[in-house]
């Protein structure tokens, strides 16, 4: 599909538009000229990959006037908010993840969502039929599914941490893009016409992102006043505004009463957050998770995130396997195994560690690893789903006892962004941030121009109290985010994430394994046709992997299948953002090619200075 670029400001400035209190298209095109999104850049003094140009260049043009990484990765994020909308945006949450050059120690933020207090057990099972809601599109369209965001915490904290601009000063480019517009490209319109049906069934998100009844048009100019004077109040006032006073109040509102149209037919679950909900959001720091493969460190987010325990997992089951030696299906072959291996564990045991005894340590126990890759055979797939793996005796030794079959329905939804930040003094961040499903729950806070998360339903839907992702108050649902840095003695080699749901997981796993084990470089690793093993009966898979693998892998035993679902008509599974860091120097970062209308890397300087 040709995709009409977002264009900077210089082609925006010449069009006439009205100016509105909220957001706008405007009716008059832009310039068809396409600004440029390089999928691979390579240069030195500092580097970023993102699914869109306007984020990238926010952030290099923080590095170019000598904020770090931290101060790049929020001004990303923040206009990611203004761009990206249905995807992330301050109405959100996140894991934010560092490497400090200075101290070469890598620290975490996580800022999850979190259940409010009052939000009882039963809160997905409908009063009137005392059965589940339709999961969608009435459960992700509703109040209910709303969580207390973290994404505001997560950029004051990470700024506090690592940072050298204050929280004000690192909203400047978004405001910027927020009150000039940025071009609407096909993605967006599709987008928008995807969730037609849900954004029309609320008053403040129909005119937003609905003008006149239709989705703005490909190349208009889409402005939104209403976010940029919210993203004002929160540079002058601090988090402070967000978490109290109006805006608050203003949330709460809207959760609880949310704003529907006369003419919906959407039942609208309401929500139980209330202003003390906000008022009590902490984003925690955490130490990472940490493995060692192929004599590289491997860092990760630790839970609420199952990101770095079942990629860290994944990964120490497929160091006993000399993949390089093997064929790309065997290698691949072992690689599905592996994962479903991981996923497993992931069902029985990874929850919020607030609420959940998680065996973190045991999963990344390399002898619980030797002993879980015991359940591969070379030559055949094993039966799907496979159980979990007994975390309380282990030994290495084959064969070994499973624990009974996890129950792990799977609702994360694929709508996500991820971006990745170094900078010339060597620090480098990965953050994935998210509100959910593509346009969140649909909701638009009146007057403050952006989204709520529907992140709640990342809880399972029905209450098992021995399930570990169970719903309670003030717990943080389980999450498939999984930004990854990779180090070789101590110093930064690759940093990578995705969104995509619990696809995220193995999109991050398989560009690792293509990278270390199957020599492909950074660029092609990103770029190549992936699967996503989780354990279940299929492989969803993209048309190209299966076209490449898919009658090899077959007669193996595996059963793949297009990916695709309910929340999407595209057969994509992620849309990754990495950078490597090479032994001249200098920085290669990549970003899709195609997927999600391709992303956009970018490098400070494209050449290195002689003498320098």
């Amino acid at each position: 599909m040709t995709h009409v670029r977002r264009q900077l400001a210089a082609v925006t400035a010449a069009l006439a538009l009205t100016a509105t209190s909220g957001a706008m298209a405007s009716p008059a095109f832009a310039d068809p000229r396409e600004t440029d999104k390089t999928a691979t850049a390579t240069g030195y003094g500092g580097a970023v990959s993102t699914v869109d140009p306007e984020a990238s260049a926010a952030a290099i043009e923080v590095l170019r006037k000598g904020g770090n990484a931290a101060d790049a990765a929020v001004a990303a994020a923040a206009t990611l908010g203004v761009t990206e909308p249905y995807s992330a945006g301050i109405g959100g949450g996140g894991y934010f993840v560092f490497y400090d050059a200075k101290t070469q120690q890598v620290g975490t933020i996580d800022g999850r969502e979190t259940a409010p207090v009052g939000m009882p057990n039963d809160a997905f099972i409908d009063p009137a039929t005392k059965k589940p809601y339709n999961f969608t599109p009435e459960l992700v369209t509703s109040g209910v599914s709303v969580g207390v965001p973290g994404t505001p915490a997560t950029w004051e904290r990470a700024l506090e941490r690592w940072g050298t601009l204050d929280l004000g000063q690192a909203l400047k480019p978004a405001i910027k893009v927020a009150n000039r517009g940025f071009v609407v490209d096909e993605t967006f319109r599709q987008q928008t016409l995807d969730n037609k049906l849900r954004f029309d069934a609320f008053t403040s998100t129909r005119d937003l992102f609905l003008p006149g009844g239709d989705a703005p048009a490909v190349g208009s100019v889409f402005k939104n006043h209403d976010l940029a004077a919210t993203y004002r109040q929160i540079a002058k006032e601090g988090t402070d505004a967000f978490y109290g006073g109006p805006i608050a109040e203003e949330i709460v509102k809207t959760v609880q009463t949310p704003p529907k149209t006369a003419t919906t037919g959407l039942p609208v679950p309401v929500g139980f957050m209330t202003t003390q909900d906000l008022a009590n959001y902490k984003v925690l720091d955490q130490d990472p998770t940490e493995v060692k493969y192929r004599g590289y460190e491997v860092y990760g987010m630790a839970p609420s995130s199952s990101g770095g325990t079942t990629v860290g997992e994944s990964l120490n089951i497929l160091e006993n396997y000399d993949l390089k030696g093997m064929t790309p299906v065997d290698a691949l072959h072992h690689y599905i195994e592996a994962s479903s291996l991981a996923f497993a564990d992931r069902g029985a045991y990874v929850g919020d560690p607030a609420f959940v005894n998680v065996p973190t340590t045991t999963l990344l126990d390399d002898v619980f690893a030797k002993e879980r890759s015991c359940e591969i055979d070379p030559t055949a797939a094993a039966p799907k789903p496979v159980a979990p793996g007994n975390v309380k005796e282990y030994d290495g030794a084959c064969p070994a006892a499973v624990a009974p079959l996890a129950k792990d329905s799977d609702t994360e939804n694929i709508s996500t962004t991820n971006l990745t930040v170094a900078d010339k003094w060597g620090n480098v961040v990965e953050y994935t941030l998210t509100i959910e499903q593509t346009g969140g729950s649909g909701i638009v806070v009146p007057g403050r121009g952006f989204l709520l998360n529907n992140e709640l339903t990342d809880f399972s839907t029905v209450y098992d109290p021995k399930d570990p992702n169970r719903i309670e108050p003030n717990k943080r649902p389980r999450s498939s985010m999984s930004p990854t840095i990779i180090l070789k003695d101590q110093k930064p080699f690759l940093a990578l994430g995705s969104p995509g749901g619990s696809t995220i997981i193995t999109t991050v796993l398989q560009t690792i394994l293509n990278r270390v084990d199957l020599g492909m470089t950074v660029s092609e690793a990103l770029a190549a046709p992936r699967t996503s093993p989780r354990n279940g009966a299929t492989v969803s898979s993209e048309p190209a992997f299966i076209e490449a693998h898919g009658p090899a892998l077959e007669q193996l035993g595996h059963d793949l299948v297009p990916a695709g679902d309910a929340f999407t008509s595209a057969a994509e599974i992620g849309a990754a953002t990495a950078i490597e860091f090479n032994p001249d120097g200098s920085l290669t970062a990549a970003a899709e090619p195609e997927r999600r209308g391709g992303g956009s890397a970018m490098v400070v300087k494209p050449t290195k200075k002689l003498g320098r």
